[in-house]
């Protein structure tokens, strides 16, 4: 997962290790974190390497540009790879791009593909709004990714309504911490998500571990958020 705050001298080791103790299924990792890793880790849970980046200093936030290649995460030992795009971006047209390029080596090799896509630019005034998270999946599955993850609608049936147009898996994007996000992601799986796709919401956690195996109840068991 990406977005994390810095960890240095072992600790990341120790937090990867922590989410595949906690129950995650998969890791989503930049290929320059694989130094620091274990492959023990990876015994139990998969590794997703994300090939795209940008940083909060860059003039433009929104720009996401790819910064490793699927061959490249291969050599790494990735069992997938991410790409993020943000439609509505000044760059959109650069990042679509980039993911129909992706995907075209992810088929070369039966690698399977995540793609992040999301409506966020200075046009767009609700980046949860149902017919745009609809186009946002619709695109990753036409373009050729096996997963999308993205913001999904607040309102059950809006939200039950974007996964059932999509022919392929959705996750549910936690964003950051707050006291709605697991009753939100219940609510996706309740309505047929495939799955979440969370970061912050584990990083900033007091104990990682505990709300890993919290948010893999709501995915695998598909009760209701409760705490513990």
């Amino acid at each position: 997962m990406t977005g994390g705050p810095i960890v240095r001298n072992g600790q990341l080791d120790r937090l990867v290790g922590q989410l595949a103790d906690g129950g995650a299924d998969a890791v989503v990792l930049h290929k320059g974190a694989l130094r620091h890793l274990h492959s023990r880790s990876f015994r139990s849970m998969s590794l997703i390497v994300h090939l795209s980046a940008s940083t909060t200093m860059a003039p433009d936030p929104d720009a996401k540009v790819l910064v490793c290649g699927v061959e490249e995460a291969l050599r790494l030992g990735a069992h997938a790879v991410s790409v993020h795009v943000n439609l509505g971006a000044a760059t959109e047209a650069r990042q679509v791009e980039g993911l129909a390029r992706v995907a075209e080596a992810c088929d070369r090799w039966s690698l399977p593909l995540l793609a992040m896509v999301y409506p966020r630019g200075p046009q767009i005034a609700d980046c949860r709004a149902p017919e745009l998270v609809a186009h946002a999946a619709t695109l990753a599955a036409d373009l050729g990714a096996d997963l999308v993850k993205t913001l999904l609608p607040r309102s059950p049936s809006a939200l039950a309504a974007v996964v059932a147009g999509c022919p392929i898996p959705v996750l549910a994007a936690g964003g950051g911490a707050g006291d709605d996000v697991l009753p939100h992601l219940a609510d996706a799986m309740r309505a047929g998500a495939g799955g979440v796709a969370v970061g912050r919401l584990v990083f900033t956690a007091p104990d990682p571990a505990a709300m890993v195996r919290r948010v893999a109840a709501v995915v695998h068991d598909r009760t209701p958020a409760v705490a513990r």
